[in-house]
């Protein structure tokens, strides 16, 4: 697995390079922004890992930039920022997961074999059911397809994805999604207040071709249908 490691501090950068090329990963290191959009522009990478805190070009914008030239991309982006403007800022600007500095080498590990999971094609087997319009759903896997490609879902997307599948043609409100949440954090710690409409954004734009569409509906919630 190629992956992009775009991180400013050497000391850190030398100890991450070591530890994921001894966890099977092979892996491209640029020390800023500039450097990482270069590599990103030239390069194929299965998963990138950015710094929000680049030198030369900050990592906000290489991820703005690689979201529109590389769509499907995952990243995860590393942060010493751990308001919950700056995890939104993340999240919109296309982050599929965060983390928090420090953190340990394990979880950095884990979270991006996640996001390639999630981010791998799937064959057609009995696992997969049709749910609505051309989404499918691997309940045991826990994945979405669109005409049978994967959907990059985090873990709590998928929750509430699974949550208004489940209540299809029924309104489900800001509680219930809560309590989905709150049932399992997916690793994504616990859920702020102001959470749900990003997460309803970013879930809207990745079903957008799907034929399957999140209504609001204004006072009450959110409800999945046909679009």
């Amino acid at each position: 697995m190629r992956l992009l490691l775009a991180e400013d501090d050497a000391i850190l950068a030398d100890a991450l390079i070591a530890q994921l090329e001894h966890a099977g990963f092979k892996v491209e290191h640029a020390p800023n922004g500039a450097v990482a959009e270069y590599l990103l522009a030239k390069q194929d990478f299965d998963a990138a890992v950015l710094d929000i805190g680049l030198p030369m070009v900050d990592g906000l914008t290489v991820l703005k930039r690689a979201r529109v030239a590389k769509p499907a991309l995952p990243v995860l982006v590393l942060t010493a920022l751990d308001g919950l403007d700056d995890r939104v800022a993340g999240l919109n600007a296309g982050a599929d997961d965060y983390l928090t500095k420090p953190f340990d080498f394990p979880e950095l590990e884990a979270r991006i074999r996640a996001l390639l999971r999630r981010a791998r094609p799937l064959p057609a087997h009995a696992g997969v059911q049709p749910e609505l319009g051309r989404l499918a759903i691997d309940r045991e896997a826990r994945r979405a397809l669109i005409d049978g490609t994967a959907v990059d879902l985090s873990p709590r997307e998928w929750q509430l994805l699974d949550l208004l599948l489940a209540q299809r043609n029924r309104v489900v409100n800001k509680d219930q999604i809560t309590q989905a949440w709150g049932a399992s954090d997916g690793g994504e710690g616990p859920a702020a207040p102001g959470m749900i409409e990003v997460y309803i954004h970013r879930l809207r734009r990745k079903l957008e071709g799907s034929g399957t569409g999140i209504r609001t509906v204004r006072g009450l919630g959110y409800l999945l249908e046909a679009a």
